[in-house]
């Protein structure tokens, strides 16, 4: 279990105090997939270096398994952090040597050090488990930047850690790419249980790979909960523009004389007709698509959209319960004050 309790962090700089993180409190249990999202600036990358004490709180404790990480002498600190590995956008590998000694070099540093034969053999697992033991002797610069990244990935599970932080560890990825990572990452969590928490600003990471989700929003704890609970039901004011980022003008754009409903796509499963056209066949209710934001993640579609329904209370009623009689598909109407 991590227990984030109270914290706060301060920076000091030449135009003043900022204040990165303030009173945030969180519980992450143990083998969960932690998403942590937020725009540029909320303090997502400062939060997550609290965890194995990269950055030290100005206020509050990180409390590990019953341990706390800041009470920690710098040995037992450094032995604690074999536990909590991570991954980074830049990937940071050693330009100069092969992927088989990036993943060998944690062993080397650690008190796991065994014979060369050992440590060979450990990180030919592991490389083989990224699905990259034919690479072994190539080098980082040989290597497309999802590769790298798995060879990253093959790295931070060298010591058999317990939680694996991934700070936009997919944000320099194309999409393609990003969905295989977290396939693996997910495909990790399930085998080893390790506890997985990611950090980033894009909403298709955190529907696709994660169980929990907490938002921040200027360095405070805005929502947290269930990710298909948050995304499909926002309350704060912060969530709201992640998961509806039309805003409150798409709402005020809708047609005159058209009443608007907004559909949320929580992984429903894609199928050849869209199910928009599907309710104007089988109910004859036609709807005018006032804004859209869906993608397809491994077969199932996520995001949401604005219709434009004519008619009176009725016919939007009808639209409601047909559209969400579809599973993982929700539908309210909304004002333009929404």
């Amino acid at each position: 279990m991590i227990e984030i309790k109270n914290l706060s962090k301060t920076f000091r700089t030449a135009e003043g105090e900022v204040e990165a993180l303030k009173n945030v409190s969180l519980s992450i249990a143990d083998g969960d997939i932690f998403g942590i999202i937020g725009m540029s600036g909320a303090g997502k990358s400062t939060l997550v270096r609290t965890i194995n004490m990269l950055e030290r709180p100005t206020e509050g404790s990180v409390v590990i398994d019953g341990v706390d990480m800041g009470a920690l002498s710098d040995k037992e600190l450094r032995a604690k952090r074999r536990e909590i590995t991570m991954i980074f956008q830049g990937f940071n590998l050693l330009m100069q040597k092969t992927c088989l000694d990036n993943v060998c070099f944690p062993l080397k540093l650690s008190g796991l050090r065994g014979e060369k034969k050992w440590r060979e053999k450990r990180a030919m697992e592991l490389l083989e488990t990224v699905g990259l033991a034919d690479k072994a002797k190539a080098y980082p610069a040989q290597l497309s930047g999802g590769q790298q990244q798995r060879v990253a990935i093959a790295r931070a599970l060298a010591t058999n850690p317990k939680v694996l932080l991934c700070d936009e560890a997919t944000s320099a990825l194309d999409p393609t790419t990003t969905a295989s990572i977290l396939d693996l990452i997910r495909t990790i969590n399930e085998k080893t249980g390790i506890t997985v928490i990611i950090i980033t600003h894009q909403m298709s990471v955190v529907e696709s790979a994660c169980r929990h989700v907490a938002i921040l929003d200027g360095g405070v704890i805005a929502e947290r909960g269930e990710v298909g609970e948050v995304f499909s039901h926002p309350k704060s004011a912060a969530a709201k523009r992640l998961v509806y980022p039309e805003g409150d003008a798409a709402v005020s754009a809708a047609v005159p004389g058209e009443r608007t409903i907004r559909v949320v796509f929580n992984g429903r499963e894609a199928t050849a007709t869209p199910l928009i056209a599907h309710m104007a066949a089988e109910k004859g209710i036609e709807a005018n698509i006032s804004y859209a934001s869906t993608k397809t993640i491994e077969g199932r579609e996520y995001g949401s959209m604005l219709l434009g329904i004519r008619g009176g209370g009725e016919t939007v009623r009808a639209a409601i319960e047909y559209l969400t009689k579809s599973p993982d598909v929700l539908a309210e109407e909304v004002e333009p004050d929404v």
